[in-house]
This record gives C-alpha cells, sequence and structure tokens, in this order.
C-alpha cells in the first residue's frame, strides 16, 4: 500500500513541490469551498479591482456545494463537483497564488499550464461519497455570497481529508498515465 502524506495547511509552495501524482494525502486545517458561481464572482471582483472573499495566496478550494446539515452535524453531505466548470476562472485564481484545487473529473489544457507556471495542484475526491467527506470537515462558516445557498464560499477547518494528488505543478497527470499503465496489462 502506498504511503499516506499528512498535509497541513497552508499549502505553501515548498508542500506544493513535495507532492507528485497518484500520492494519497490527508489534509489538515482550512480550506474553502467555491464553486462556478463562487468562482465568477470572484474573478469578476478581480476584474473590477476589488478585493476577494479571502486571500487565495497558498490556499485550497474545494469544488463543493454541500447539502444543508442534519441537527447536529457540522455539515451536510459534501461530495466533489465537476471540476472542468471552474476551468474558466482557475488560472486567474492561479496566478493569484491559489496553490490547490480539489475536485473531480478532468482539467483544461489552460488550467494545467497555469498550475505548471505559477505552481499548484489538482487533488481528485472520490465523486459519491459525500457524506463520508463530511465527516471530515469539523467546522465550516460562510463566509461570502450567501445568497448563493449552497454555492457561498465556506471557510471549513478539516481533519484528514482524504484526497489524491491527480495532477501536480509539472502537469503529470494522473488521469493520463493511469490509462498509459492499464493498457500494458
Amino acid at each position: 500500500m502506498a504511503e499516506v502524506i499528512r498535509l497541513e495547511t497552508p499549502l505553501t509552495h515548498e508542500k506544493v513541490a513535495q507532492l507528485k501524482s497518484g500520492d494519497n494525502v490527508l489534509i489538515s486545517g482550512v480550506i474553502y469551498t467555491g464553486r462556478d458561481a463562487a468562482h465568477k464572482k470572484m474573478v469578476d471582483a478581480l476584474a473590477r479591482g476589488e478585493a476577494l472573499p479571502f486571500d487565495v495566496k497558498d490556499q485550497v478550494i474545494f469544488f463543493v456545494g454541500p447539502t444543508p446539515p442534519k441537527p447536529g452535524q457540522v455539515i451536510g453531505s459534501s461530495g466533489p463537483t465537476t471540476s472542468y466548470r471552474m476551468d474558466a476562472y482557475s488560472p486567474t485564481l492561479i496566478e493569484r497564488g491559489l496553490t490547490g484545487m480539489i475536485g473531480k473529473g478532468l482539467r483544461s489544457e489552460e488550467v494545467i499550464a497555469a498550475m505548471k507556471k505559477y505552481g499548484a495542484v489538482y487533488f481528485g475526491a472520490i465523486g459519491g461519497s459525500g457524506a463520508l467527506l463530511a465527516k471530515r470537515i469539523v467546522a465550516a462558516e460562510v463566509i461570502a455570497y450567501p445568497e448563493l445557498g449552497p454555492e457561498a464560499v465556506r471557510r471549513l477547518e478539516v481533519k484528514d481529508f482524504p484526497v489524491m494528488v491527480i495532477i501536480d505543478q509539472e502537469g503529470n497527470n494522473l488521469y493520463e498515465t493511469g490509462k498509459a499503465q492499464y493498457r500494458t496489462y
């Protein structure tokens, strides 16, 4: 079984440089949420010269719109959403210092180029496991765009949040290397 890397946020460039495509990672610390509507608002704010709701430098954004929590829960089911919805916005945030993204599915060449240029990684979380992932979230607070409901930006505190490095800062892509490896059998 592969070694599991325990990672504390913030996700500095030094930490990013240690991560390789295929690594299993447990993240602890603060991460933020945002889906396409929130990403559009953030990029539009930057275009107007306004500040973002949080400093993206050395931060991780989880592409999720959690369900409402049941009584006694911190957050509802929190499964990843398809990442390509953020592809139009991610390069702008990566250029501003974003170092990590968590989602599912493929990323565009533009996103991968920005990751390589500025030093960022793309983590995959297992789709369909939202209830289990929610158990790794120990605190959640809406910090921006409450009008977006589930898609509002949240500050999450996570403990041993399980992800895998899909694309590392060198552009090594598990979706590609995994297919190539499978073809050898």
